[in-house]
């Protein structure tokens, strides 16, 4: 089952900032191409340092495009696995029109 980003104002907004981004879309074409992986092989994958990577992942998975599972090796060492999740996001003035309905009520400045 597919999450719509459309459904929902808040996520729609959450999806498209962290999809502003060279280095998330770089790591989102690699999950969908390598599916799940382990952050360290990710991090000598795409050349980015695991920090930085671990960074834009959180991103992502706010936003709610990338799941993180932690796991221990067979020595012990904990892993931290990504993987893409499977969301569709169709902009439309319609789409954001409806979207729109659902935004949260902007926040004043005091």
């Amino acid at each position: 089952m597919s999450i719509d980003l459309t459904d929902n104002g808040d996520a729609l907004l959450k999806a498209l900032e962290a999809l502003a981004n060279p280095h998330r879309l770089r790591i989102l074409a690699h999950l969908h191409g390598a599916g799940r992986v382990w952050i360290s092989q990710m991090a000598r994958d795409l050349g980015i340092s695991r920090p930085l990577l671990h960074m834009h992942l959180k991103k992502l998975e706010g936003a709610g495009l990338v799941t993180g599972e932690l796991a221990l090796s067979e020595d012990g060492k904990a892993l931290n696995w990504y993987s893409v999740t499977d969301f569709a996001l169709t902009l439309t003035p319609d789409t954001i029109s409806e979207a729109a309905k659902t935004l949260s009520p902007p926040k004043r400045k005091t």
